[in-house]
């Protein structure tokens, strides 16, 4: 056990990891383009922050927490999601008095859910989101949306599925619950547990259920759309007049409802199938909430959000190899002394390199020549450096080039100049 990780988790390590780095830069990048802000929430919250915030009936906080009791017997939860911990950290610092609104935040971290692990899916995975927070309008929907949009096609994901519904306000939802406690009611027998449970605590979540008995039954239930209030309609409706004046390609999904209890309104999700055929289902989703801040602790103060499962967006770029071809472990010059002596000009030498931006190992272990040069063309190395006794009383180095074998003796004042030239690259001091 002691060499083994523990179930649903995994170790990222190499090309993996490479490829986590490349994805979470452009997420924020693109983030700070929409003039969000990164923001850096603990691992670890008070567990009643959960159950208030994500809802007592939804499948997370029933079945999939991490909780614990410290040693000051509090019950404490590993976050199963971000946007709980989000509106804590903006209640606990009053920081919708004291920025202008809507407050815009982006995250990306660890969360922990006991699920099934699956394709792309673990119990300790990685979120990247954000949340915009303290303006009630269908437009800060739509930047959400766009700035989720954005960034899979700055991914260069193709054919992205958007799925959008409402969930109305007050009205509507209320008004809705009742229509689908009537119809389940004729059904319950024959659903899952689950459904049953849903059925008491928020019969919205039977929508969601994915047992293949249950969802026949689901598509016999009443729609949303039809129990919406007239300034429900309005809204939705401009939201997507907003999506279609951006050319936001998207689908209505009647049933889409999310897993989360605080969602209202706008409610969506990404799905995408891979060129292998790979189908990950949501690689995203999001929407809008009006009472959680206030739910909280806060002020009644609405927001919108979306998250992505960096997991999940690493399987589908290395399905379709959409991967940058540059993002790999190789170092670009491997430096090579031959004798005590020479070890410690490498290391200057080295050093030299480092802080003028090129990748530089040294090989630190008494071997021949021959086996230097076998290291660094497994290291992918494009030039070695060689020092020897007559290079330390010269005070230069030679400098190889692998791929075409020609070498040259080089003055350590130039090394810099000369290796930028030889790189192709313009020389900076």
């Amino acid at each position: 056990m002691l060499t083994n990780n523990v179930k649903g988790t995994h170790d990222i390590i190499g090309e993996e990891a490479n490829g986590f780095a490349y994805i979470e830069n452009v997420l924020k990048q693109i983030c700070e383009l929409f003039a969000y802000n990164e923001v850096r929430p603990p691992v670890m919250e008070h567990s009643e922050l959960f159950v208030r915030g994500v809802g007592e009936g939804s499948d997370i906080v029933r079945k999939e927490m991490y909780t614990f009791n410290d040693k000051a017997d509090r019950s404490i939860t590993l976050r199963p999601e971000f946007t709980a911990g989000i509106m804590r950290l903006i209640v606990q610092n009053k920081l919708l008095a004291t920025n202008e609104l809507p407050f815009k935040v982006y995250y990306c971290g660890p969360v922990f859910r006991y699920e099934r692990p699956q394709l792309g899916r673990y119990r300790q995975f990685n979120q990247f989101g954000v949340e915009a927070v303290g303006n009630n309008t269908p437009e800060i929907d739509v930047e959400v949306i766009t700035l989720a949009y954005t960034i899979l096609s700055s991914l260069n994901l193709e054919n992205v599925k958007i799925a959008i519904n409402t969930l109305g306000d007050d009205e509507s939802r209320n008004a809705y619950k009742e229509a689908l406690k009537a119809y389940f009611a004729k059904h319950l027998d024959k659903m899952c547990p689950d459904c049953h449970s849903r059925y008491e605590l928020n019969p919205l979540r039977i929508l969601d259920c994915k047992v293949p008995e249950d969802q026949e039954i689901v598509k016999g239930a009443p729609k949303m759309k039809d129990y919406l209030s007239d300034a429900a309609k309005a809204r939705f409706a401009r939201v997507l007049e907003l999506l279609d004046a951006l050319d936001i390609p998207y689908e209505v999904d009647d049933t889409l409802v999310r897993g989360l209890d605080y969602y209202a309104e706008t409610v969506f999700e990404f799905h995408y199938v891979s060129k292998t055929g790979n189908d990950y289902g949501a690689i995203g989703a999001g929407g809008h909430y009006d009472k959680l801040v206030k739910e909280i602790g806060g002020p009644d103060a609405a927001g919108v959000g979306f998250s992505f499962g960096v997991e999940r967006l690493y399987s589908v770029l290395k399905d379709d190899e959409l991967l940058p071809d540059n993002i790999n472990t190789n170092v670009e010059i491997y430096v090579m002394p031959l004798g005590n002596e020479a070890k410690t000009m490498a290391q200057l030498v080295a050093s030299e390199l480092r802080l003028s931006g090129f990748r530089t190992d040294i090989c630190f272990e008494d071997v021949k020549l021959g086996n230097m040069f076998k290291r660094a063309e497994r290291k992918g190395a494009k030039f070695a450096i060689i020092i020897g006794e007559d290079e330390v009383s010269k005070q230069q180095v030679v400098i190889k080039n692998l791929e075409t074998t020609e070498q040259k003796s080089c003055e350590l004042e130039k090394l810099i100049e000369t290796i930028s030239t030889e790189m192709g690259e313009e020389f900076c001091d």
